[in-house]
């Protein structure tokens, strides 16, 4: 055998043992949680930083309510009212939460519900179906069921299929009854001290009037922490809005009076973050609040959408730096169906 048939090629050594550039010592080796040790929740989560792919940004995004104004040097121009150390100690991010009402409808509901019972949320954005699927919890029980059963079947049954989930219409003659009498008092409080309602005093009003400490509104209410709703009317809710108009006409539903109260709350924070669990109006409406702000300090978007139909569904964090909905010079780690920016 020839020198030449024994040797390795050496543009092909060459290009196989590339040699590597020294590590940082800042960089941080890839490493998953030790089952052999016991771990609490947070421990555990916390481990997510180092899997790496969509782990790794979960693990980043739950940084957001760690930030308080104290992480940072007091500047020369701070107002006095935030040169105090315990004020600056307890002022937090204010976090924008957005969902659709899928995750209402689902077990995550309850997810929710603990973020606004124990006090973790600024505001809530959501769909009428986000609201209107709680209350209806409260009155009946949505059932697993399975995404390929057949609908003219489940008409016929009176069954409404979301997804692989099963709600009884008899929840939404539930609905209805709870509902309409309310509608009743609630315009005649209008007609009697002139006031019109907005969607987000609409939902306070509902989550006070459910008193069921299983709903995600009930506990909105408690804590004052106010639910947007644009869309109030493209549901069930708008159903019996309908329905009530023809027994009692005259019942007013302001959203002006709600686009002024979001964007000032953002205008208005120290630091804003937004959670966006889906897409379309709840998604959009927070996002547009940002801009009042000139962007969002943090934003985490969670959901299934693609970029390519122009769709701010699928819209990624870099789309919206592109309007000041958040904040521009931020990192971005934008990935399907995880969407980060500014870490």
């Amino acid at each position: 055998m020839s020198a030449s048939m024994s040797q390795v090629p050496v543009g092909a050594a060459a290009a196989v043992l590339q040699p590597s550039e020294p590590i940082p010592e800042t960089a941080v080796a890839v490493e998953g949680p030790d089952f052999e040790k016991d771990f609490s929740i947070q421990e555990l989560l916390q481990t997510y930083e180092r899997i790496g792919f969509q782990a790794n940004s979960l693990g980043k995004a739950i940084d957001i309510r760690k930030w308080r104004l104290s992480d940072e040097p007091v500047s020369p121009d701070e107002p006095d009212e935030y040169a105090d150390s315990d004020v600056r100690a307890r002022t937090r991010c204010n976090v924008f939460l957005g969902y659709t009402s899928n995750l209402i409808s689902s077990g995550l509901r309850d997810v929710i519900k603990y973020l606004v019972k124990h006090k973790h949320l600024s505001a809530i954005v959501t769909t009428a179906g986000g609201v209107e699927e709680d209350f209806i919890k409260c009155l009946g029980k949505t059932y697993l069921a399975d995404f390929k059963m057949d609908g003219a079947d489940l008409r016929r049954r009176g069954m409404n299929r979301i997804g692989n989930l099963i709600v009884p219409n008899d929840n939404y003659c539930k609905f209805e009854d709870w509902l309409l009498p309310i509608l009743d008092i609630m315009l005649a409080e209008q007609k009697s001290s002139g006031e019109v309602w907005t969607p987000s005093s609409f939902i306070r009003r509902l989550g006070k009037e459910i008193n069921d400490e299983n709903s995600v509104y009930y506990w909105a209410y408690k804590n004052d922490i106010p639910v947007f709703c644009p869309a109030l009317t493209d549901g069930s809710l708008g159903d019996m809005i309908y329905f009530h108009s023809f027994r009692s006409p005259g019942l007013m539903i302001d959203i002006v009076g709600d686009i002024r109260a979001l964007n000032e709350l953002s205008r208005k924070s120290r630091k804003a973050g937004m959670i966006i669990l889906g897409g379309g109006v709840c998604k959009h409406q927070i996002a547009n609040a940002m801009l009042i702000r000139n962007g969002a300090d943090f934003a985490v978007y969670i959901n299934t959408g693609q970029e390519f139909d122009g769709s701010d569904s699928g819209a990624q964090p870099d789309e919206a730096v592109s309007w000041g909905k958040i904040r521009a010079g931020a990192e971005s780690l934008p990935m399907l169906p995880w969407s980060f920016r500014y870490w």
